[in-house]
């Protein structure tokens, strides 16, 4: 196949897949900014420029999370419309095989994932924490019920004795804590003191509490601020209760070597990390699965069950993933072969059915 029809299905495919993306950011712009306003608009502060801000800074990390999908329909639509215009047919009649006019698209969809790790994961791991900090901020003091089963909890031991820490909210990384509770504990285990903060921060070898509420003996006290001893480093801390989509992709070895030279295995960091340099894979996989229900000649019609089939078969993959990746998180399955399992099953799945369609 010559450059000038390769490039020409290349931007196809590149032009399609934009206008999807951008499509797709609308809707979750749109959709995000109704749900953020009707659950916030009655608290002090809230204005519709502050709505506007914090979902702008949220739907970069919905995005990421749908950037799959982007690029199985923008791979089904490019070759339908190439399709119905009867240009794969002329590719076909000149001696251009399946595999040749796929090539531009499967180089966009591997350029496309590429573009997803440098540069849609640092915006929307930025702008998720920056979008956590304006709410919390927003919804600061209105609840500091911290549920057991709603929230995270660490624990630490120090010489001072045990304590349990919980917070509504996980800023910064998991490095500020935001509606704190700490539950300290006396030689005997029994619950010495509760401690309620507004703000907790985590400072070298102490967490720092901001606007407390002490209670003590059945007594309240309230408190500017209180110093608790701490031996958690930030590593730990983080590894426990930052959420591993919040720190940007270059940042995630890093991350891993430290929380490991720990002790701790890092798990949900390292799937993080496999995950994200599997994508371009992934999305090559897509392409593949998009070509075996959309290169059917256009005089036969476009078999609109096929087409769904194609929907249906990329859900699966990607429930397919998101479950292996639970499993990578939680330990049971190595993150590398988690994340990496659905994307070989896939691409050998696309590459057996174009062989048996294409060559027999």
């Amino acid at each position: 196949m010559g450059w000038t029809l390769g490039r020409y299905f290349f931007f196809r495919y590149v032009t399609i897949t934009l206008w999807f993306f951008v499509g797709i950011f609308a809707l979750v712009f749109i959709i995000d900014f109704t749900e953020f306003s009707s659950s916030t608009a009655g608290l002090p502060g809230f204005t519709v420029q502050l709505a506007l801000a914090v979902s702008a800074l949220r739907v970069p990390m919905v995005m990421q999370q749908v950037v799959p999908f982007v690029g199985l329909f923008a791979a089904m639509a490019t070759l339908v419309s190439l399709n119905r215009r009867y240009e794969l047919v002329i590719a076909r009649a000149a001696g251009i095989s399946a595999w040749q006019f796929l090539l531009p698209a499967c180089i966009g969809a591997l350029l496309f994932g590429l573009a997803t790790i440098a540069i849609l994961n640092p915006i929307a791991a930025y702008g998720f924490s920056r979008a956590e900090n304006i709410e919390t901020a927003l919804r600061s003091g209105q609840s500091n019920t911290v549920s057991a089963f709603g929230a995270p909890w660490i624990r630490q031991k120090t010489d001072e004795g045990d304590a349990i820490i919980g917070a509504r909210a996980i800023l910064n990384q998991g490095l500020e804590l935001s509606d704190a509770v700490f539950f300290q504990f006396d030689a005997e285990g029994e619950i010495a003191r509760r401690l309620d903060a507004k703000r907790a921060f985590l400072r070298d070898g102490y967490w720092e509490l901001v606007e407390v509420n002490e209670l003590k003996d059945s007594t309240e006290t309230k408190l500017p601020s209180v110093r608790i001893k701490t031996n958690l480093r930030p590593e730990i801390v983080q590894e426990r209760l930052a959420r591993p989509e919040t720190i940007p992709f270059f940042q995630l070895p890093a991350k891993i070597e430290i929380a490991r030279s720990f002790g701790l295995r890092a798990n949900a960091f390292a799937m993080q990390f496999h995950s994200l340099v599997a994508l371009p894979p992934l999305l090559v996989a897509m392409t593949l699965i998009a070509a075996t229900v959309s290169m059917r000649f256009a005089r036969m019609g476009q078999s609109a069950t096929m087409i769904l089939g194609g929907v249906v078969a990329g859900f699966l993959l990607y429930v397919v993933s998101v479950l292996v990746k639970a499993f990578g998180t939680a330990g049971f399955v190595p993150p590398v072969v988690a994340a990496w399992f659905p994307v070989i099953v896939a691409l050998f799945f696309g590459v057996t059915f174009l062989l048996h369609k294409e060559d027999g």
